[in-house]
C-alpha cells in the first residue's frame, strides 16, 4: 500500500511538473506569504498541542467526511486553539489538493502542514509554492540519504519537516538525519494496522530538544491525556475531528486534556 501511495503521488508530480517547471515554480515559491515557524508554535510547554487535520477520506477507513469548505473547517479549528493544521494534498486515495493547502494557508495565522508522500525536491518547492510551513517526511518511504536531502531543502525555504516513524530503527533514522520535529505514527502504513502503546515505547529513544508528536489512534479525550502523560508535546487527529459535528469545541476539549 505505501509502494502504490508513493508511485500514485510520483505520476501526479510528475504531471504537474510538466506543467509547471521547477524554475516557474521557485518564482511562485518566493512570491509566497512568509513562513510561520513551527517549532515557535510547538515550542510552549503548558499544554498539549493539537495539529488538527483536513482529511476526507483514507485507504484504510474510506469515506470519512465531505468537508466540501475546507478553509470553514481549518477556521474553526484554529478558533478552538489547535496549534497547527494539516492539510492532506494526496488526492487518489486521501481525496486533497494542493488547492485545500493554499486556501487553508491563506486563510489561517497558524502554520501549516503540507501532508503528501513526498519524495522529490519539486514536491518540497510545491508545497512552499502553496503556502506550507513544513511537510511531512516518512521514513518508512524514502531512505536516509533523500530524507535528509528534502529537509534541507525545506530547511533551504524556510520550512520545517514532520519527520514521521512508525519503528524503533526509524525514530533513530528520523534523529540521525537532525528532524527537530518527530512524529510516532501508531498506524503502520504498509498495514494500516493500529498499535496504540507504539508511542509510549519509543519516547525513550528521544534526545532532548526534539519535538514528540504523537500520530493517530486519537478517538476520545483520554487517548490524548494518555499521550501527554507519555511524554508527547504535540498530537495528530484527523479522523476523530472531521467525524464529529461540533470540530472547533473537540479541538478545545483535546487541548485541555
Amino acid at each position: 500500500m505505501l509502494q502504490a501511495l508513493y508511485e500514485g503521488a510520483r505520476l501526479d508530480a510528475n504531471a504537474r511538473e510538466h506543467d509547471v517547471p521547477l524554475h516557474e515554480l521557485e518564482t511562485r515559491a518566493r512570491s509566497a506569504r512568509p513562513v510561520r515557524s513551527a517549532l515557535t508554535a510547538l515550542a510552549p510547554r503548558d499544554r498539549i498541542h493539537v495539529i488538527s487535520e483536513i482529511k476526507r477520506k483514507s485507504p484504510s477507513k474510506g469515506e470519512l467526511a465531505a468537508i466540501d469548505d475546507p478553509v470553514a473547517l481549518a477556521q474553526e479549528y484554529e478558533a478552538g486553539g489547535a496549534s497547527m493544521i494539516s492539510v492532506l494534498t494526496e488526492g487518489r486515495r486521501f481525496g486533497g489538493s494542493l488547492e485545500d493547502l493554499a486556501a487553508v494557508s491563506a486563510a489561517v495565522s497558524v502554520p501549516v502542514l503540507r501532508k503528501d508522500f513526498l519524495e522529490s525536491e519539486y514536491q518540497i518547492v510545491e508545497a512552499r509554492a502553496a503556502g506550507a510551513d513544513l511537510v511531512l517526511l516518512i521514513m518508512a518511504g524514502i531512505t536516509d540519504e533523500r530524507a535528509e536531502r528534502l529537509l534541507d531543502v525545506a530547511r533551504d525555504w524556510g520550512m520545517q519537516a514532520l519527520v514521521e516513524a512508525h519503528t524503533p530503527e526509524e525514530v533513530d533514522r528520523a534523529i540521525a538525519i537532525g528532524a527537530d520535529i518527530v512524529g510516532v505514527n501508531a498506524r503502520d502504513l504498509s498495514t494500516f494496522e493500529l498499535d496504540s502503546s507504539l508511542f509510549g515505547a519509543m519516547v525513550p529513544r528521544f534526545p532532548d530538544g526534539v519535538i514528540r508528536v504523537a500520530e493517530s489512534a486519537v478517538a476520545e479525550v483520554a487517548d490524548v491525556a494518555r499521550y501527554r502523560g507519555q511524554g508527547a508535546h504535540a498530537v495528530l487527529i484527523g479522523e476523530a475531528l472531521v467525524t464529529g459535528a461540533n470540530p472547533r469545541e473537540r479541538v478545545k476539549e483535546f487541548v485541555a486534556a
